[in-house]
């Protein structure tokens, strides 16, 4: 008799793999997500109310107070022993760098911070260091061949930024100790983005790990008659020096740095739901709730950036929570987690992977999602789409899991895109799924891309695609019911792209 049930299920996987025949139990509970039910949670997460939900100011703790008040209604559990609000809040401490009396000084003149020089790092000198400093062209292999730069300060010339981050490596496993880096064409570019990073830094430089003692002292983004000045010529010469790879006599340079440090108490919130014969494994399902806070009267509601997310994961916890009060709970378990600081750096999703409260060896994969609300700029012209990345990074079965959740129920166009590591947007490295693919955990990560809204206070809930976002929740609530209701846990078949390669 058992033989005959064996064979029938068999059978009916393939049937259901060959037709693209939908399970009719995960479709009833996929139609538990509603566009009603995700405006009412946007208008929630995304009013004017929760001022921004900037990571350690009031907004934010309105925001996690409601998603764990959420998370409870649904029966769901708070697993994080000791923890705030129940065990459904992990605590995180962040620890803010600002910015304190910074100055460089050469042989012309003296230059403060955001005023000729940009200061990024968190790096404390104690009085002033004064250091060799060589101009290594363009920061290629080849223009570092003939330098000596160890225990040095080194210059080099990049517009992108790959390109610097790239030759700052180089740099820096040379035994280079300080990097100066002349990133744009003019001084008022320079002054433009001086600005800019103004107000990001002198807000606090927000990290998971407590600021130390380091064997480099940072980065300055210089203004290009300072460099020139660093250097007792022009420009206009090192330009040339760059373009006809000629070189550069070395000088002089003498910095202090200063910085000031507090602690940021803000926190990740985790809903648990517990599996059935499978339950030490387990399926993450991530979004980030904070956002950017207010910039005087203008509130950054992050209505999509991600509200969008923050909504879908809630919706997703629901269904499966009536999944489970009907006798259909998941074979494995399941965390719902909205994190915080993604904004800040992926700094929640870091914690997390430092601080697991499951052993990330018993954690399956991890879905993200973020920004799913909106039409990008190539979408136009079709907008039933989703933009999928990392699918098949690590794990050839999630990526078909994926892709035969799709053809059989949302139907959605899947655009890869931005799946190419190499993309300039690099967005395989830039949300919270990248911590867990770092720890060699298969991620798919959600997004419908960028929008002239993006990072401004016009995000707002009135802009968002409420149909689609509920399909593109759907897609993920049907991923995530066959990896956590499979026979075999999905197998880790590649090896890691790591960032930069």
């Amino acid at each position: 008799m058992k033989k005959i049930m064996l064979t029938a299920l068999v059978m009916a996987t393939i049937f259901t793999t060959v037709f693209g025949q939908g399970d009719p139990i995960a479709e009833k509970y996929a139609n538990t997500i509603t566009v009603s039910d995700l405006h009412g949670h946007l208008s929630v997460i995304a009013s004017d109310a929760l001022q921004g939900r900037e990571t350690g100011k009031v907004g934010q703790k309105m925001a996690a107070a409601y998603i764990a008040e959420q998370f409870k209604s649904f029966g769901l559990q708070g697993p994080v022993k000791g923890g705030d609000n129940n065990g459904f809040y992990q605590d995180v401490v962040l620890y803010s760098a600002k910015p304190g009396e910074i100055s460089l000084s050469t042989k012309k003149g003296k230059y403060d911070n955001f005023n000729g020089i940009i200061y990024y790092g968190t790096t404390v000198t104690n009085g002033a260091v004064e250091r060799d400093i060589v101009f290594a062209g363009a920061g290629t292999e080849a223009d570092f061949e003939s330098l000596d730069v160890k225990d040095k300060a080194v210059m080099f010339m990049s517009e992108s930024m790959r390109g610097w981050r790239d030759a700052a490596q180089i740099a820096n496993e040379k035994g280079a100790k300080t990097i100066f880096i002349l990133n744009t064409p003019t001084d008022e570019a320079f002054d433009g983005m001086a600005q800019q990073f103004k107000g990001f830094l002198l807000g606090g430089r927000l990290s998971v790990n407590k600021p130390e003692a380091s064997e480099t002292d940072g980065v300055f983004f210089v203004k290009p008659s300072v460099a020139g000045d660093i250097f007792n010529t022009k420009y206009e010469k090192l330009k040339s020096a760059v373009e006809n790879n000629k070189k550069i006599k070395s000088s002089k340079v003498s910095y202090s740095l200063a910085m000031n440090l507090s602690e940021v108490p803000t926190e990740n919130v985790l809903g648990y739901l517990e599996g059935t014969d499978k339950k030490d494994e387990l399926l993450i399902i991530t979004s980030h709730y904070d956002h950017l806070g207010m910039d005087g009267e203008d509130i950054y509601n992050g209505a999509d950036d991600d509200g969008s997310g923050t909504v879908s994961v809630l919706e997703i916890a629901q269904a499966f929570s009536e999944a489970k009060k009907d006798g259909h709970g998941p074979r494995r378990s399941i965390l719902f987690m909205t994190v915080t600081g993604e904004e800040k750096g992926l700094l929640g999703s870091d914690y997390y992977t430092q601080h697991p409260i499951f052993p990330l060896e018993n954690t399956i994969a991890d879905l993200n999602i973020d920004m799913v609300g909106r039409i990008d700029e190539n979408h136009k012209e079709g907008d039933n789409y989703v933009s999928l990345v990392g699918s098949d990074k690590l794990s050839t079965e999630l990526h078909q899991i994926s892709e035969n959740a799709n053809a059989t129920y949302t139907k959605l166009d899947l655009d890869y895109t931005y799946n190419d590591v190499n993309h300039p947007e690099r967005i395989y490295y830039r949300s919270d799924h990248w911590n867990f693919a770092k720890n060699n955990i298969p991620v798919i990560f959600y997004t419908t891309g960028t929008h002239p809204d993006y990072h401004k206070p016009t995000d707002t809930v009135d802009k968002i695609e409420f149909e689609l976002l509920n399909k593109r929740a759907q897609l993920v609530f049907y991923t995530a019911w066959e990896l956590v209701n499979r026979e075999n846990r999905i197998v880790v078949d590649k090896g890691q792209e790591k960032e930069g390669e």
